[in-house]
C-alpha cells in the first residue's frame, strides 16, 4: 500500500505534524487478547452495569423506566435492526413509515409542526437548534439558561464556537432561570433562549413570564422538555415555544454507559426549511397508493456542503423505532398516567425527606419528578455510604453547581416502588 500511494514508511504518512507534537515511545495499552479472553473482560465490564442490581435514584438526564418487551421484540426484527439509511423509498417502505409515525408522535407530544429523525442525544440537539435560530434571525448571540443541563450547555458552547455565536449562560435564581438576569441580557442582537422543562435541577419554569420577555425582544425560544413530563404539563407550543428539543431515552431506550440516546428536534413550519436531519412525508404513487419518501432533504449528502444545514450525517432511527413502540404501547391516557405516577411518587419521597431531621428541599417551588435536597453531610458520602444497602441515593449537585455542594438531586420513575422510598428514607435517616 505505501508504495502503491508513494511513500516510503508509515512515519512518512504523518510528515505534515511537527515532530514536537508526535508522540513518542509505546501506547498505554493492554496486549492483544485471544476471543475468549475478549469475551470474557465484555462479560466482566457489563456486570458492572449497577443501575440493574441496585434501586436507583439517580436522574440528570438518564431514567430509569420501564420498557416493556415488545420493544425489544421489534427492533430485534431484521428489517428494521440491519436497516440503513431509507435511500430508495420503493424498498424502504416499513422503515420510513416507522420514522413518519414517531415524527407524528412527536408533533402531537409537543405541539409543534414538524419533528425530524432525528438528533444523535439531547445535547446535540439543543445545539442543533441553535443554530437553526440564528440562521434565520442573522443574530450572533444565543442565550443558554444556568438550569439546562451542565453537559448540553458545554456541547452547545462547543457547536456555537464553530458558528460564531455567542452563548451566554442566564443566571438562575431559586432553582428556575432568574427573570431580571435574563431581561437585563435580552436585546435585539440575541437570536434565542433556551430553557429545560423542566429543568436539570427538577424544578418547573415560570414558562409563561419568559415566553413574553423572549417574545418582545424578537428572539426564538427553544425549550428543552422531558416528553414523559408532556402527559401533564402543557405543550411547548401553548405557552410560545418554536422549537421544542430533548432526550428521547425515557421513551422505550435504556439506560446505557452514555447510550446510545436519541435526540428530539421538532418545530413550527418557519424554520421547518433549516431542521437537520431526515424528515418523512406522505404522499401517492403514480398508481393512487399511500407511499412514504424522505423530503426537504437538505443535509450535505444530498446537496452543496455550504448550503447544507448540518453535517450529521447519520441518524437514530433504530431509537426512534424503540420511541415509536413504546409511545404505541402507552397511548395518549397511558402517557398521563405514567407521568401521574412519577410526579405522585416523587412527590411522596419529597415530603417524607424533608420531615427527616437535618434534610430539607433545596426550594419550595413545583417539581415534577426531581427534586434537590439539602444534606446535613457531604451528598458524595451520602451516596457511598448507601451503595452499601444496595441503593443508587441521586446525583450530587455540587459536581456541576459548586454554590449547590450540599444538595443531591433525587429522581423517581415509575419503577420505584413504596417499600424502595421508604428503605431510603430509613437510610438518609441513619446517616443524619
Amino acid at each position: 500500500m505505501l508504495k502503491a500511494i508513494g511513500v516510503a514508511s508509515i512515519e512518512d504518512l504523518f510528515s505534515d505534524i511537527p515532530p514536537a507534537l508526535r508522540f513518542k515511545g509505546q501506547l498505554d495499552v493492554p496486549e492483544a487478547m485471544s476471543e475468549w479472553e475478549i469475551l470474557k473482560l465484555m462479560k466482566e465490564l457489563a456486570c458492572k452495569d449497577d443501575a440493574a442490581r441496585y434501586t436507583n435514584f439517580i436522574g440528570a438526564g438518564a431514567y430509569d423506566h420501564y420498557v416493556p418487551s415488545v420493544v425489544h421484540y421489534v427492533l430485534a426484527r431484521s428489517e428494521f435492526y440491519t436497516a440503513y439509511t431509507p435511500y430508495q423509498p420503493e424498498v424502504s417502505q416499513a422503515v420510513l413509515q416507522s420514522i413518519f409515525e414517531y415524527q407524528t408522535m412527536i408533533c402531537e407530544l409537543t405541539g409543534m409542526d414538524a419533528g425530524n429523525a432525528s438528533m444523535y442525544d439531547g445535547p446535540s440537539a439543543v445545539a442543533e437548534s441553535v443554530t437553526i435560530a440564528s440562521g434565520l434571525t442573522r443574530r450572533k448571540k444565543a442565550l443558554v439558561s444556568r438550569t439546562v443541563h451542565p453537559e448540553t450547555r458545554v456541547v452547545t458552547r462547543t457547536y456555537a464556537a464553530g458558528h460564531e455565536i455567542d452563548a451566554l449562560e442566564v443566571p438562575m435564581e431559586n432553582g428556575v432561570t432568574s427573570l431580571s438576569g435574563l431581561e437585563k441580557m435580552l436585546s435585539q442582537d440575541v437570536a434565542c433562549l433556551v430553557i429545560q422543562e423542566p429543568n436539570f435541577l427538577g424544578n418547573i419554569e415560570p414558562v409563561d413570564e419568559i415566553s413574553e420577555k423572549v417574545r418582545a425582544a424578537g428572539a426564538t425560544l427553544i425549550v428543552q422538555a422531558n416528553p414523559i413530563s408532556l402527559g401533564l404539563l402543557r405543550t411547548p407550543a401553548e405557552y410560545g415555544a418554536e422549537i421544542v428539543v430533548g432526550e428521547g431515552q425515557v421513551l422505550g431506550n435504556p439506560m446505557g454507559f452514555g447510550g446510545p440516546y436519541l435526540g428530539v428536534l421538532a418545530v413550527k413550519d418557519k424554520y421547518l426549511r433549516r431542521m437537520p436531519g431526515r424528515l418523512v412525508g406522505m404522499t401517492n404513487d403514480n398508481r393512487g397508493q399511500r407511499g412514504f419518501v424522505l423530503t426537504l432533504q437538505t443535509r450535505e449528502q444530498h446537496i452543496r456542503r455550504e448550503k447544507a444545514t448540518s453535517n450529521i450525517c447519520s441518524n437514530e432511527a433504530l431509537n426512534a423505532l424503540a420511541a415509536t413502540v413504546y409511545l404505541s404501547w402507552l397511548g395518549k391516557q397511558g402517557v398521563k398516567d405514567l407521568a401521574g405516577q412519577c410526579l405522585k411518587k416523587a412527590h411522596y419521597l419529597a415530603d417524607g425527606i424533608s420531615h427527616l431531621k437535618g434534610y430539607s428541599l433545596a426550594w419550595k417551588t413545583p417539581f415534577f419528578n426531581e427534586f434537590a435536597v439539602k444534606c446535613p453531610l457531604e451528598p458524595e458520602k451520602v451516596v457511598k455510604s448507601l451503595v452499601g444497602k444496595k441503593i443508587l441515593a441521586g446525583y450530587p449537585l455540587g459536581r456541576a453547581y459548586p454554590e449547590l455542594k450540599d444538595c443531591l438531586l433525587v429522581a423517581v420513575t415509575e419503577k420505584r416502588t413504596k417499600k424502595e422510598m421508604d428503605e431510603l428514607l430509613e437510610g438518609l435517616e441513619g446517616l443524619a
